[in-house]
């Protein structure tokens, strides 16, 4: 028996129509195309946590309009919802604005 993490994805469920098996192969396109935002979205954030780290104000400020920018194109996409987004964007420019 093979681990369930060491297959891939697809290959969890048998498609029996042609139809079942182009909406698998879509399914797992969408997946990989959405995994890859996601981590956009994680590494924009931690661009601007970086930075507010190293008591950098200035390059915080310019991390945080670059990454709102990502977070709320990566929530109009659904890739998270528009609640997320805000709290994220929320509690950035917080931590941003306690620099001072």
């Amino acid at each position: 028996m093979i681990a369930p993490f060491l297959v891939p994805y697809s290959s969890y469920f048998m498609a029996n129509t042609d139809s079942a098996r182009k909406r698998s192969r879509q399914a797992e396109k969408q997946r990989r195309h959405n995994a890859s935002l996601r981590s956009t979205l994680r590494s924009a954030i931690k661009d601007v946590t970086k930075a507010i780290a190293g008591g950098d104000k200035a390059g915080a400020k310019l991390a945080l309009s670059q990454s709102s920018s990502i977070v709320d194109r990566i929530a109009d996409k659904k890739i998270i919802h528009k609640n997320k987004a805000s709290r994220h964007k929320s509690r950035l420019s917080a931590a941003v604005k306690a620099m001072a």
